[in-house]
């Protein structure tokens, strides 16, 4: 028997789940009976926490952002300027299995919410806090606020670019070349 679980725990269970099965198998294999088995609980349990296979697919894009945020978020509090920019953007980069989880994650449910019309304000919400998380490292680095959407557009883009190249890396490949990439743009737009 399945142990007691509170609403937001089950919620968590069933989401983290749902990203390992589609990250593993793809967006094909999200249903209800294999998310329920990767999280070893009951599939009316997983019915009863997302009645809905959109409901399913929006918490867990939601929770791959959360989860890069609140990376961020736990980030020493005394990092400015470079350093803090440093920080943040590897914390962007799928260096880890978690990350590489995100990632792919992230890619198939994006995809989807190209065409899918529930699912598209959640993905255009990932987008904006990214937009905004790459805001804040650009004003860390004392980009000028006349520059900052073009900027921050631009680091978007090599953010994007860098995490889909190194995803597809064979697991423990060098990385290193995609984070000296980056603290070179930064160490560019702080030279301004």
């Amino acid at each position: 028997m399945a142990r007691s679980m509170d609403v937001d725990e089950r919620r968590r269970t069933v989401s983290e789940a749902a990203c390992r099965v589609l990250a593993r198998d793809g967006l094909g294999a999200l249903s209800v009976r294999n998310v329920a088995a990767e999280a070893g609980l009951a599939p009316s349990t997983v019915r009863y926490t997302f009645p809905t296979q959109a409901s399913v697919r929006e918490h867990a894009l939601t929770l791959v952002f959360d989860g890069t945020a609140a990376r961020v978020d736990a980030l020493p509090t005394g990092l400015a300027g470079v350093d803090y920019a440093h920080a943040v953007l590897v914390e962007l980069l799928p260096l880890d299995e978690e990350r590489r989880i995100e990632l792919d994650v992230y890619l198939a449910l994006g995809t989807a919410a190209l065409t899918d019309t529930e699912l598209r304000p959640f993905h255009d919400r990932v987008v904006a806090d990214m937009q905004d998380l790459c805001g804040r490292v650009l004003r860390a680095v004392g980009v000028a606020s006349a520059d900052m959407e073009y900027e921050a557009c631009r680091l978007h883009a090599l953010v994007d670019g860098l995490a889909m190249q190194v995803v597809r890396l064979p697991p423990g490949a060098d990385t290193g070349w995609a984070i000296d990439l980056l603290d070179r743009h930064v160490a560019a737009l702080a030279g301004h």
